[in-house]
């Protein structure tokens, strides 16, 4: 019973750290990333598909992100996606290829992308709390109910705390890696 208890926090937690590295992929370093165009979904014959279906996605420099669509005509569709969504970047095209520049990040900017990226560390890190909370919660709802001993429960108590001590460390080596990624020039 509390190995049930102890693994769907375990797997709730996993889920919240994939989660803050997915966020942190989606913010705009100095460096290109084609992992910025995510979620731009292009209209595709009536359909709105993601850019990678419609296109090859490159970073042949590293500050610039290469667009080759497999139809020419689908050209303006995708630079109207990308200036739609709010990656903050303005598409070139040569009427085959659009390119896409990243230009440089200013000091002040790089402290305000590392001060929202702790404020999500921070966010996470809350989560993961509330998670160990509710887990700690049906530990002792069982106990209550006479279907693990008092202690099983100090024992699944401390199990908790490890793992919840070992997700709170992963989420602040997630947040050291963007961060020295964010104030590299």
């Amino acid at each position: 019973m509390t190995k049930d208890v102890i693994n769907d926090m375990k797997d709730h937690m996993t889920k919240t750290i994939d989660a803050l590295r997915r966020d942190y992929q989606k913010i705009r370093t100095g460096r290109a990333s084609t992992s910025l165009l995510d979620d731009i979904k292009v209209d595709y014959y009536g359909n709105p598909s993601p850019l990678s279906a419609v296109a090859t996605l490159a970073v042949p420099e590293a500050r610039t992100i290469t667009i080759s669509p497999w139809e020419a005509k689908m050209i303006p569709l995708i630079e109207k996606a990308i200036l739609n969504s709010n990656v903050g970047l303005t598409p070139s095209n040569d009427g085959r290829l659009i390119r896409l520049i990243l230009p440089p990040l200013t000091e002040e900017r790089r402290k305000d992308i590392v001060k929202d990226l702790r404020r999500k560390a921070e966010d996470d890190k809350i989560a993961l709390r509330n998670i160990r909370r509710d887990a700690i919660d049906k530990l002792k709802k069982l106990e209550k109910e006479k279907k693990i001993t008092e202690d099983e429960l100090k024992r699944s108590e401390k199990e908790v705390q490890e793992l919840t001590d070992k997700h709170v460390a992963k989420v602040d080596e997630v947040l050291a890696h963007k961060e020295k990624e964010v104030m590299e020039v």
